[in-house]
């Protein structure tokens, strides 16, 4: 049973962070356990689950619905992700050998169509990789928990865009901390690194202001 109950949890939970279940929205018990087909019991202790950690919502007289990004909590998350990843790149050039950093040639390229699901999927990779190669496991982790977070309001400001996404721009800001990272040049990578979550954060939140379905 408790197999069940988790594969419900991480289930619901991947479709909330890849936006396939797009925030606000409603989540009926009854709906989601005949989806699943299972009983109303893993559903309603996936939802608690994913309350705690504040994915979803209880309306009063309504249920439950998929929380909405508030900015505040967007812009929580770019400082922290700031933070982090500049902690990552100082601890990198320190503690990596040659060819732990000629690894990261890796993410040079991605898909030259790729879609907003993939770029989030390369970028959360990428930035994940780089926290792993710091050697710091708990910092490791909350990256991994951040960029989670990260990809929900990612996808749904790329969604806001009216114009054509391009994604040339942040890949080669990546190319320049790898770069940087491989010169072995600590303060130019963790300066880059900020700016590169500086300008992510000027995008995001022109583009999460124009959303409805923002809190």
């Amino acid at each position: 049973m408790s197999l069940i109950r988790n594969k419900v949890f991480e289930q619901v939970r991947g479709e909330i962070l890849s936006c396939s279940l797009m925030p606000g929205m409603e989540l009926r018990e009854a709906n989601l356990a005949k989806r699943f087909g299972v009983s109303k019991s893993p559903i309603r202790d996936a939802l608690q689950k994913l309350e705690f950690e504040g994915l979803v919502e209880i309306e009063p007289r309504r249920g439950h619905r998929v929380r909405p990004i508030s900015l505040k909590d967007a812009q929580d998350i770019l400082e922290l992700r700031a933070i982090l990843d500049a902690g990552a790149v100082r601890l990198i050039v320190e503690v990596c050998t040659d060819e732990e950093l000629k690894e990261l040639d890796r993410f040079r390229e991605m898909k030259s169509c790729c879609s907003k699901a993939d770029f989030a999927a390369y970028n959360r990779e990428f930035h994940t990789y780089l926290a792993k190669l710091s050697k710091n496991n708990r910092l490791a982790e909350e990256c991994q928990r951040v960029m989670e977070f990260y990809d929900r309001i990612c996808i749904v400001s790329l969604t806001a865009l009216t114009n054509g996404v391009t994604f040339g721009e942040p890949l080669a800001d990546h190319c320049d901390i790898i770069d940087a990272l491989q010169a072995r040049n600590a303060s130019k990578a963790a300066r880059l690194a900020r700016k590169h979550v500086e300008k992510s954060r000027g995008q995001v939140m022109r583009a999460l202001e124009s959303r409805a379905i923002i809190a």
